[in-house]
Formats: C-alpha cells, structure tokens, sequence
C-alpha cells in the first residue's frame, strides 16, 4: 500500500494489498477497501451520509478490487434506515467529481463519468455505463450493460441492455456495442433488438408482449432479465422498482 502526502485515513479502515492513495485523499471511518485500487488526489471515501435520517449509527462503505477512482470523487457510508452500507464492486471507473451517495450499490465493471450524480439507494449493475453529468434519482436501477447518455437526467428504472438518453430520458436503442464487447453472440443481439421493438416502439405494448417475450425467448437470459426488469418497474413506485420496498413511509407502493 502507498500513502501519498496529506492523505488522511480514519478510525476502523481498512486497506488491502497494492492499493495507492494518492496526495490529499480521505478516507474516513469504518470503509473497507480491497486490493489495487488507484485512489485520485482529493477522493473522499466513508464520509457520514447526506441524510437527514442518519443519527451517527455505526454504518460502513465496502469496496472492492481494482477500482480506479478519481480526483474529487465522494463515496458516502449507509445509513441504518437503508441497510447500513454502500457497496462498489471490483474494475469500476469513477471520473471525476462524481459522488456516490449513502446506501448505493454499485456492480463490477461499470464507467461513471464526471460529475454523475447518483442519489441515495441507487443501483448500479455489472457492466453498466453513465454519461457525464447525469443525475439519478435516488432507489433507482441502472440495468446491466445499459448505457446512458450525458446530462441525462434519470427518474424511473433504466432498463439492462438498453441506451438511454435525451430530455425527457427515454429508451432509444439497445446498447449493441456493449453486448458484442462483454461476449454476446450475434443471435442474442438480434433477439434483444426484437424485444426493444415490442417493449418500447410501440405504445401500450408491453402487458401483451411481456408474457410472449419470456415464451419465446426462454431459453435466453439477457431477453428473461430484460423482461423481469421491465415488470419489476412497472410494479414498482414512480417506475422505480426498489422504491415499492423502502424501509420508510414517505411512499406507500400504488398511492402518488
């Protein structure tokens, strides 16, 4: 492990092996940091979340192996309300001043650029990319290998496998490159771009083309986690799946 200058490391943290905090960084109490990450100067890791609700209970902020995290990125601890941890995988690139809020999970492999915003209790899953200057709203999900475009400002669910972008945020294409890149054959390409045609071309589809989606495409699992997204956030609050089971009250699942 290397410690640059002014770097200042707090009470319960601990830091595996080949890990390099560069100068100015912070990392403050109860985080846990795994092996090979690449600390940028100013990065604050583990401050105390921005949340009303938290009442200084001993919460944590975990994260993996071989993260490249960069100047001025803040990655704040849980918060007993919210299950008491963030979470970042392993091999993620966090830009520039990108903040990562109290109770937010982030997968392995993703690319979050400068300035993203995400919010509290976000999800962010395996291989998924977010475009500068995007804000997400908090108990939302970014969906494997979905890609969203700058300045994008994001209120629902994010559907895997999916580009989205523009004002209002919506489903544009399906994030061919990035399925090809993670192994994908050709054949399941083509069948995802068959289920974007059905789910989001056209209006009012979706309660009769989810039932034949999971039929016919059965035997595939990026077409079957694509589905089980799509109607989780339809059951879910403002279509955000994960905000039908917050552990408050502000929300009650089907009243606005």
């Amino acid at each position: 492990m290397e410690v640059g200058p002014y770097s200042v490391i707090g009470a319960d943290v601990r830091i595996g092996e080949g890990s390099v905090l560069m100068s100015h960084v912070t990392v403050e109490a109860r985080t846990v940091l795994g092996d090979r990450n690449r600390l940028h100067p100013g990065c604050v890791l583990g401050g105390e979340p921005q949340d009303r609700k938290f009442a200084g209970e001993p919460t944590c902020c975990r994260i993996g192996d071989d993260n490249d995290i960069r100047e001025h990125v803040t990655i704040h601890r849980g918060t007993g309300n919210g299950g008491g941890e963030t979470v970042v995988g392993s091999n993620n690139l966090i830009m520039v001043g990108a903040h990562v809020a109290h109770d937010c999970c982030i997968g392995d492999r993703t690319v979050i650029a400068n300035q993203v915003m995400l919010a509290g209790h976000v999800v962010v899953e395996d291989g998924a990319s977010i475009g500068g200057g995007v804000g997400v709203h908090h108990f939302a999900t970014i969906g494997t290998l979905a890609f969203v475009g700058g300045l994008a400002r994001i209120s629902r669910d994010v559907p895997p496998f999916m580009i989205v972008e523009g004002h209002p945020a919506e489903v544009r294409s399906v994030n061919v490159i990035g399925m090809l890149r993670n192994g994908f054959e050709q054949s399941h390409v083509d069948a995802m771009k068959d289920a974007y045609r059905r789910l989001f071309r056209q209006a009012g589809a979706v309660a009769i083309e989810l039932p034949a989606l999971q039929a016919e495409y059965a035997e595939l699992s990026a077409v079957q986690h694509l589905c089980a997204a799509v109607e989780a956030a339809a059951s879910g609050v403002h279509g955000r799946a994960r905000e039908a089971s917050r552990p408050d009250d502000k929300w009650v699942a089907g009243r606005s």
